[in-house]
């Protein structure tokens, strides 16, 4: 099943990070790259920030994916700048430039949070958040749509190798029927998921009183200095240009 890429244990997980270096990355390359802060001090890091999620991608062995996203980034970034030196206008014109925009914000910030997701464990996630001293209230949540995602894509094969034998699929003799009988299901599904895992996490104690103990082991390594360092950056550049 393709479920087991959100499986940290079934994969290799590439380059050993603290989960908190990757929120780290992951909150950096979202507010420089999707929220575009910084202005001109920060252009010169952007790209480069826009690309650690694809070379973390690649030192987890997602090289299908990595590659796929490294194209579809640099070859809108080349297109726009094509445009723009050849100063189109009209409506050709705005279409790439949504279109482009779109994937140079929004692709590292999703391939990020992807490997996030599938470089780390529900209790490594949860040391992290106990480290930081986070509440409950947040680390209950999210632990939950650690295990939300791959129970759902789970569940999206299961119904999409069911209505393939019936012919409900794109191109198939009952395609109209798709939403009636593709979408609604998984969208039930999806719903008793969140139900489950949140009595799940529940049952296992997570909100409880009592300090819960984890076997899990996190911890900074040279990796992790290095890569927060590179985060601090271009978030000092920022404050320098908000002082000035």
């Amino acid at each position: 099943m393709e479920s087991a890429v959100y499986n940290p244990g079934k994969l290799d997980r590439g380059l050993i990070m603290d989960p908190r270096t990757k929120l780290a990355l992951l909150i950096t390359v979202t507010t420089f790259a999707l929220g575009g802060a910084g202005g001109r001090r920060c252009g010169m890091l952007v790209p480069v920030l826009c690309m650690v999620p694809f070379l973390l991608l690649l030192t987890a062995k997602r090289f299908k994916t990595a590659i796929i996203g490294i194209v579809l980034f640099w070859g809108s970034s080349m297109l726009l700048a094509f445009a723009n030196a050849h100063d189109l206008r009209g409506l050709i014109y705005y279409i790439i430039l949504g279109s482009c925009g779109v994937l140079g914000r929004f692709l590292p910030c999703i391939m990020m949070g992807r490997y996030l997701m599938e470089s780390t464990t529900v209790s490594e996630f949860t040391a992290a958040m106990k480290k930081l001293h986070v509440s409950d209230n947040f680390i209950i949540p999210l632990s939950v749509m650690f295990r939300f995602f791959p129970t759902v894509v789970d569940e999206a094969d299961s119904i999409s190798c069911a209505m393939k034998m019936r012919g409900i699929n794109i191109g198939g003799r009952h395609a109209s029927k798709i939403i009636e009988y593709r979408m609604v299901p998984l969208m039930t599904c999806c719903v008793n998921i969140g139900e489950e895992l949140s009595a799940a996490a529940l049952t296992r104690g997570l909100g409880g009183e009592v300090k819960r103990t984890n076997i899990c082991r996190i911890g900074f390594h040279l990796q992790d200095y290095a890569a927060l360092l590179l985060c601090l950056v271009p978030w000092v550049l920022l404050i320098v240009d908000v002082v000035r």
